[in-house]
C-alpha cells in the first residue's frame, strides 16, 4: 500500500495507537494471568509459622507410578484456586520429614503434595519421574468431587520442589517438564552438572557447610551451567548443613529455607511481583547470592 506525503502523519499516528493498544491489552493480558492470594508480603508474613490460610490434609488413597502421597491443602473457598507443588524427600527420607514445611507452603496459598517414592534408594531421575506421575494423579483426583480439595487446583500452575536426590529429582522434573512454573531445589545432589536445557524458573537453595552434596561438586555447577537468560537465583544458607529444614532443632534454618521457598513459588506459580524484592538480593541470612535473567 502506498502512503501519500499528505496522509503520511495520519497514519504514523494511527500506527502509533495501535501499537499503544496491544502494549496495553498486553499489560492487562499480563496482569490477568496473575494469581494475588493474601495480603502484602513482609519478611515477619514471610518468617511467621504459618501463612494467612488454614489448611486441611488428605492422604492419596492408591499412588499411581510412586510410592505413597498426602496433599495438603489450603481449606478456604473463597480464593479462587491455587497451584498445586510436589515435594519430595531425599535419599533414605520420607515425605513426614518434610510435613512442616508442606504445611508452611501450603499455608501461603498453595496445594502441596508430599511423597515417597518407589524406594528411599530411588537415584534422582526416577524421583523426577514419580514427582511428576504425582503431579499428573492430583491434578486429576481434584476434578473430582470425591476429593475434598475437588476444585481447588488450578491446573495451569504446577511445580516441583526437593531435598537433595528429591532436589536432584526437582532439577530432573523441571527439565523433563518445561510447562512447570516454578522449581525450587534444596540442597540438591545428582550426577549431571548440565542442566543448560532447563526452562523452568528455578531456585538453588544450598547449605554453606553442607558436606554429603557439597556446593563445590553438585549446587554451584548445577547454577553456573543455566542459561544466563533463565530466571534463576542460587542461595547459600548461612552456618547450615546438608540437613536444614529436616532437623527439629534448626529453627532458625527452617524459617529462612520456607521463607525463600515460598517468595520464589508465589512469584513464578502465581505470577505474584509482590514478592520479586524477597528473591532480588542478599541478606544476613546469606553466605552466597546470585541471580540470574529477567524478573
Amino acid at each position: 500500500m502506498t502512503i501519500h506525503a499528505s496522509t503520511a502523519p495520519r497514519a504514523a499516528a494511527a500506527f502509533k495507537r495501535r501499537l499503544l493498544g496491544a502494549a496495553v491489552l498486553s499489560l492487562a493480558f499480563g496482569m490477568a494471568q496473575a494469581q494475588v492470594h493474601g495480603p502484602d508480603p513482609t519478611v515477619a508474613s514471610l518468617e511467621a509459622a504459618a501463612g494467612p490460610f488454614a489448611v486441611g490434609s488428605s492422604a492419596v488413597g492408591t499412588p499411581s507410578g510412586y510410592g505413597a502421597g498426602t496433599v495438603f491443602y489450603p481449606t478456604v473457598r473463597t480464593e479462587g484456586q491455587f497451584g498445586v507443588v510436589v515435594l519430595a524427600p531425599g535419599f533414605l527420607a520420607v515425605q513426614g520429614y518434610y510435613r512442616w514445611l508442606a504445611e508452611r507452603v501450603a499455608s501461603h496459598g498453595f496445594v502441596v503434595v508430599t511423597v515417597n517414592f518407589n524406594s528411599t534408594f530411588d537415584q534422582p531421575d526416577s524421583r523426577g519421574t514419580q514427582m511428576a506421575k504425582a503431579l499428573q494423579q492430583v491434578v486429576a483426583l481434584s476434578k473430582t468431587s470425591t476429593a475434598p480439595y475437588s476444585g481447588v487446583i488450578d491446573t495451569t500452575r504446577q511445580a516441583a520442589m526437593g531435598h537433595s536426590m528429591g532436589g536432584g529429582g526437582t532439577l530432573a522434573a523441571a527439565r523433563d517438564n518445561p510447562s512447570l512454573k516454578a522449581a525450587v531445589a534444596l540442597a540438591p545432589w545428582h550426577t549431571s552438572k548440565d542442566w543448560s536445557m532447563v526452562q523452568v524458573p528455578t531456585l538453588i537453595i544450598s547449605d554453606e557447610k553442607d558436606f554429603i552434596a557439597t556446593n563445590s561438586a553438585h549446587s554451584n555447577p548445577f547454577y553456573a551451567s543455566f542459561n544466563a537468560s533463565l530466571p534463576s537465583a542460587k542461595i547459600e544458607l548461612a552456618g547450615a548443613d546438608h540437613l536444614c529444614g529436616i532437623q527439629i532443632s534448626a529453627e532458625k534454618c527452617k524459617t529462612a529455607l520456607a521463607k525463600y521457598s515460598v517468595a520464589w513459588l508465589k512469584r513464578f506459580v502465581d505470577g505474584d511481583a509482590r514478592y520479586t524484592p524477597f528473591v532480588r538480593s542478599k541478606t544476613a541470612e546469606m553466605s552466597v547470592f546470585d541471580t540470574r535473567g529477567q524478573y
